[in-house]
C-alpha cells in the first residue's frame, strides 16, 4: 500500500465543527509526535524524502496542497483539501509536497519520535534500499 485517505467523523452543530482523533480508533499506529506546517510559498517544495519506518498521518487543516507520493514503481499525487480526511504515509514511501495556497496548514501526526536515521534524504539511495 502507497497511501490510504483516512475519513473522520465530524461532530457539530449550528455552533461550529469538531474532530477528535483517538488512539486506536482513527490511527493504525500510535501518535508519538505531533507537529505542524504553514506559511510556505505556493511553489516551494518541501519533504523531498522517505522514512525507513516512521508511518504518518497528514491533514490540511487549512486551504490545500498536493502531496507526491512514491513507491519506486509508480507516483500519485494526492491534493488535500479536506480537514475531515487525513492521508496515510507508510514507510519506505518518497513524498515531496507543493501548490500550497496561501491559507495552508498542514498538521503531521507520526508514529516515531524525530530520528535523523529513519531519514532517507536522497533519491537514488531510497531506490536502492527498497529494491534490496
Amino acid at each position: 500500500m502507497m497511501y490510504a485517505l483516512l475519513n473522520f467523523r465530524v461532530r457539530g452543530n449550528h455552533d461550529g465543527k469538531l474532530i477528535a482523533l483517538e488512539k486506536g480508533d482513527d490511527f493504525p499506529f500510535e501518535i508519538k509526535r505531533v507537529y505542524y506546517i504553514w506559511d510556505t510559498a505556493h511553489d516551494v517544495v518541501r519533504g523531498k524524502h522517505a522514512h525507513r519506518n516512521l508511518e504518518q498521518v497528514i491533514i490540511c487543516t487549512s486551504g490545500s496542497c498536493d502531496f507526491i507520493l512514491d513507491n519506486g514503481q509508480e507516483k500519485v499525487t494526492v491534493h488535500l483539501d479536506n480537514p475531515t480526511q487525513g492521508l496515510y504515509i507508510p514507510g519506505n514511501t518518497w513524498r515531496e509536497f507543493t501548490n500550497f495556497s496561501a491559507d495552508c496548514v498542514i498538521m503531521v501526526l507520526a508514529s516515531e519520535h524525530y530520528a535523523e536515521s529513519d531519514y532517507i534524504r536522497d533519491y537514488d539511495t531510497f531506490l536502492k534500499e527498497i529494491a534490496a
